[in-house]
């Protein structure tokens, strides 16, 4: 029983780090565009 619960401690700190070093990666950048939009003020 100890075997498994020290495999699955290591199984969940890899898949920590994992994703860790995904989200540092850059592939969840997103991509940047100009908007530009016209503002009513309301006024005559």
């Amino acid at each position: 029983m100890g075997r498994v619960i020290g495999l699955l401690l290591i199984l969940v700190l890899l898949a920590a780090v994992g994703l860790v070093t995904f989200s540092y990666s850059g592939f969840l950048e997103p991509d940047r565009q100009s908007v530009t939009q016209p503002v009513d003020l309301g006024r005559d």
